[in-house]
């Protein structure tokens, strides 16, 4: 029997395996998968180390927020390993002026109050305006947010601010890169994976409409399309120019 091709899925800030638990679902029925979250370190770098420690030889990766950065120092690391790959509602820059102030006042707020007043004040704008009132999906968000812990969050603040800037390297990416992104992210905008895909020779772009941060979560279905059909795509270092709007 054939070996499966592998591919990891990388959560972001505040996100454990939950945040995957669609995709993963529709990917292992094809794929192995290995679905990394709540990753305690406090650099990007070392996250990205953790991960080549415990993947696989060769596989796919997908990264979800800040887990598309580490999906990014991944294949500055270790290009030869690395078969795709899925960027996905995040960015490639280092830290903007002013992000550290914004930063370090939900830190404040998880320290004084706790877990469950900064999920009250973080995920409603991260999610699309329309999905605030959607309880049942707040709810799952909120205690995924309260099984993280204070300490856990203060350090991917800390690996956050003192990301890397991939943009030098995205010229060089030669696998098969999609990029993600909701509509109506406002905190890694549309304009922003346009400008990333634009750079990588091989990204295509879609854009989901209806749809925050949490895309994952909030349009699944399309999620899991668009990585299902990215994974059968073939190794290739053609530009691929069909960005398209789902």
């Amino acid at each position: 029997m054939a070996e499966r091709t592998s591919v990891v899925l990388i959560s972001g800030l505040l996100c454990d395996g939950e945040i995957w638990a669609e995709q993963e679902r529709a990917l292992s029925a094809r794929y192995d998968v290995l679905t990394l979250g709540f990753m305690r370190f406090s650099t990007i770098e070392a996250m990205a180390e953790e991960v080549l420690r415990v993947a696989p030889p060769r596989f796919s990766v997908a990264g979800h927020s800040m887990g598309g950065r580490v999906a990014l120092e991944i294949v500055r690391r270790a290009p030869e390993r690395v078969q795709g790959l899925a960027l996905i509602d995040t960015g490639f820059s280092s830290a903007r002026p002013g992000e550290e102030t914004g930063r370090y006042a939900l830190v404040t707020l998880a320290e004084e109050q706790g877990m469950t007043a900064l999920a009250a004040a973080w995920l409603p704008p991260m999610v699309s305006a329309r999905r605030t009132s959607d309880c049942e999906l707040i709810q799952r968000l909120t205690r995924m947010v309260e099984r993280a812990d204070f300490d856990l969050f203060r350090g991917q603040i800390h690996a956050l601010l003192k990301r890397p800037n991939a943009e030098p390297m995205l010229g060089a990416i030669d696998c098969p890169t999609c990029v993600i992104v909701g509509r109506d992210d406002s905190w890694s905008p549309v304009e922003q994976h346009r400008a990333m895909a634009a750079q990588i020779p091989a990204a295509t772009l879609d854009i989901i409409e209806d749809c925050g941060h949490m895309s994952l979560v909030e349009q699944p279905k399309v999620i899991n399309f668009i990585l299902m059909s990215w994974m059968e795509r073939p190794m290739t270092t053609m530009k691929l120019d069909h960005s398209s709007t789902r």
